[in-house]
């Protein structure tokens, strides 16, 4: 029987959740997990990191016995494939900011609290807090004294390889741009071996002057693929939460890769939000795709801050009667010695669940 998520690519339906790369916070990313796979999206998004991974399965776990005891077996062919972002150079997202919170002045009026849409900058703990900071980079230039800095990192596939095989990842996300052939050639040798046992393969890049010829080339390398592909067409990245207006570099970005008919699915994200949907279908961007060979129409969305936005604040009702030192704790402690699991408050499951539905309804919806 063909899965859920790959027919909804082939339907022009796919909504994928992006938790973000550097995204570490357990109890958010279990919840969003457990939400968004109760609203229905096909894949979820998460950082190549055990415990990360750990939390996503434990909230689609949890969704899949929810909808059993709803609606049968059959949830088994559309829970939602898992996915880990890997990156093979210096990436936006893959980094961390980073400050010494004593050299910050008595006085200073913190926009960088103000600005930062995780709320992963706190003075009283320290500055940032680096499980809930997924490197959007919007404190850094507002800081007045300069103080601010981002950190990337590049993935360690020597660890992240064994993590797939060993925790059931159904997809991988390679993170690339326009001049690193080479460094993507190298991760490519690293995952070569195990894209046998993938159900797909994403390949996610901004927008630059001959990225349609580096993309070509990135296709000519890994050819002949055992799984479905998927180009993400990155427009204007970790912005989806700003406003409207963000989607409209990632249509572009789409629309550029339709024409060069580009073997695979096309999956818009960055500055993607609750207007994407209806601008792709005033372009007529969205539909079913009948040859994914030369795809002529997009097939999916994937949602990333604004997401994670439209949830946030209902989750937080979850941790209110946590301090703050504990609710940092819960990074590295059990889940179940805390209440925070959201399905243990019917009434909240039901309000987040329906706030997720409505977003993923317009994707479910366009096509038919």
């Amino acid at each position: 029987m063909q899965s859920y998520p790959l027919h909804s690519l082939e339907e022009g339906s796919w909504f994928k959740l992006i938790c973000g790369a550097s995204y570490q916070h357990l109890p958010t990313v279990r919840n969003l997990a457990l939400a968004y796979s109760l609203a229905g999206a096909d894949c979820i998004d998460v950082a190549a990191d055990p415990a990360v991974i750990t939390a996503a399965q434990e909230g689609i776990k949890v969704a899949r016995e929810q909808s059993r005891s709803q609606i049968g077996d059959r949830l088994a062919d559309s829970s939602p494939w898992l996915m880990v972002s890997i990156n093979d150079g210096e990436d936006p997202h893959f980094r961390k900011a980073k400050f010494e919170v004593t050299e910050c002045p008595q006085d200073c009026p913190q926009p960088c609290v103000k600005v930062c849409p995780a709320e992963a900058i706190d003075l009283n703990l320290g500055g940032v807090i680096e499980e809930l900071c997924y490197g959007c980079g919007r404190c850094e230039p507002i800081c007045p004294q300069g103080l601010i800095t981002n950190h990337s990192y590049l993935s360690c596939l020597p660890e992240v390889i064994p993590l797939i095989e060993s925790l059931g990842i159904d997809a991988i996300e390679i993170h690339t741009q326009v001049g690193h052939y080479a460094e993507f050639q190298r991760v490519w040798q690293n995952i070569l071996p195990i894209v046998s046992k993938l159900k797909l393969l994403a390949i996610s890049c901004t927008d630059a002057p001959n990225v349609l010829e580096y993309l070509r080339s990135l296709y000519e390398l890994i050819s002949p693929l055992p799984c479905p592909l998927i180009w993400q067409t990155d427009g204007r990245s970790m912005s989806g939460d700003i406003g409207k207006g963000t989607t409209h570099e990632t249509i572009s970005f789409a629309r550029k890769v339709l024409e060069a008919r580009l073997p695979g699915y096309i999956q818009l994200a960055g500055g993607t939000n609750d207007y994407t949907v209806s601008k792709l279908k005033q372009a007529k961007m969205l539909g079913k795709t009948s040859d994914r060979l030369t795809p002529k129409l997009a097939s999916g969305v994937a949602y990333g801050s604004h997401a994670r936005k439209i949830l946030l604040p209902m989750l937080a009702q979850l941790e209110t009667t946590l301090s703050s030192n504990q609710v940092r704790l819960i990074q590295n402690q059990p889940m179940t010695q805390f209440n925070i699991k959201l399905e243990q408050n019917s009434q909240l499951l039901n309000q987040v669940v329906t706030t997720a539905q409505a977003l993923v309804s317009q994707i479910k919806t366009a096509t038919n």
